[in-house]
């Protein structure tokens, strides 16, 4: 039996215990429902060689061998990853198109006993409800921008601000990745249609009537760009805005980047990258600062002469609405919940 999803909140309040893909890994790890388990009824090279088949052949010659390959598969997730799943477990299938390789693997799990569905055209369809709501349609939901320069803690308060029960969405945290040239993070990113995905789904658990903070970011993250119903929002948006001593933002910066510092022969490297906006001359030097342990002083200058003279410039190129200056002395982690508690009180009458 197959079911139809007409809207991402279907998606999300689905009911099924579990859901399955079936599609090979490359089109798993590219993108998929989030939450879904990847189950493959034909691996990355089984896919091609039955599609080689299929048209270099015989399309009967390509589904009697998918079929041999789709039930060898089938078994070996029966007694493995299934293996524990109780009588009265409900998985809900989807592959491609919501064809033959959901529809065999479903038909297998009905035979065991299982109350199993399919996704009605599959992947696609989910696809296309995630562009319309990213790409084709306005955002429903109204967003508030933490804005601030670089090294004002506006990542951590955001995490605060969502304890505080204030709605959130964390763009770097979806991108993997913390913006700019120091951004890169162990996790490596996602895909652009992955990072979509993602994002949709956060939006769509979340209250219209409610407003949504995000944190200010340029259009692109890493490699992921902020699709256009998200960005034309944020464009609009208005913003509460986070300012501190450059000292204070040194001294953020040197706790919050402590994974990249540990390496300096990383550090010096992602500091090379600097070298066609700032010179080699400068770069060379803050290089030395990084070899010297310097890491304060090296993050007050590239502050002062990089990041907060590129803020300035996108700043005078707007004119936002700012709901509201924040002022802080410190930004040591003992003082950032109550910066959000201040921050919320701005949220809360809107």
């Amino acid at each position: 039996m197959s079911i139809t999803f007409q809207s991402l909140s279907e998606i999300a309040g689905h009911g099924f215990d579990t859901v399955i893909d079936v599609r090979s890994p490359a089109e798993f790890a590219e993108d998929h429902i989030p939450g879904a388990i990847n189950l493959p009824v034909l691996d990355d090279t089984e896919r091609a060689r039955i599609g080689t088949i299929y048209k270099q052949d015989s399309p009967f010659t390509a589904r009697k061998l998918g079929a041999a390959l789709v039930a060898r598969n089938a078994a070996r997730h029966l007694e493995t990853t299934l293996a524990d799943k109780p009588g009265g477990w409900r998985p809900l299938v989807y592959c491609w198109r919501g064809g033959q390789r959901s529809g065999s693997f479903a038909t297998i799990l009905q035979q065991v006993g299982w109350r199993t569905e399919v996704i009605d055209g599959g992947y696609r369809s989910y696809r296309r409800l995630v562009t319309a709501a990213m790409h084709d349609a306005p955002l429903r939901h109204r967003l508030v921008l933490l804005d601030g320069n670089t090294g004002t803690a506006k990542t951590e308060i955001l995490t605060l601000l969502a304890l505080q029960g204030i709605q959130t969405v964390d763009l770097e945290h979806l991108a993997a990745h913390r913006g700019s040239v120091f951004g890169a993070v162990a996790t490596a990113q996602p895909s652009q249609k992955a990072f979509e995905s993602n994002l949709a789904l956060a939006l769509e658990v979340l209250d219209p009537a409610c407003p949504v903070m995000v944190e200010a970011e340029s259009s692109k993250i890493g490699r992921c760009l902020i699709p256009p119903s998200v960005w034309s929002s944020m464009l609009s948006a208005p913003r509460i805005r986070v300012s501190a001593p450059l000292t204070a933002r040194a001294d953020y910066l040197t706790r919050a980047y402590a994974d990249l510092t540990a390496d300096r022969d990383a550090l010096k490297a992602t500091l090379a990258a600097l070298i066609p906006l700032q010179g080699r001359a400068t770069v060379e030097h803050w290089q030395m600062l990084a070899d010297q342990g310097a890491l304060h002083q090296l993050a007050a200058e590239l502050m002062e002469r990089h990041y907060d003279p590129r803020y300035g410039k996108s700043r005078d190129r707007s004119d936002p609405t700012i709901l509201a200056e924040i002022e802080t002395t410190s930004l040591a982690p003992e003082t950032l919940p109550g910066l959000a508690k201040r921050i919320a009180t701005h949220l809360r009458p809107l």
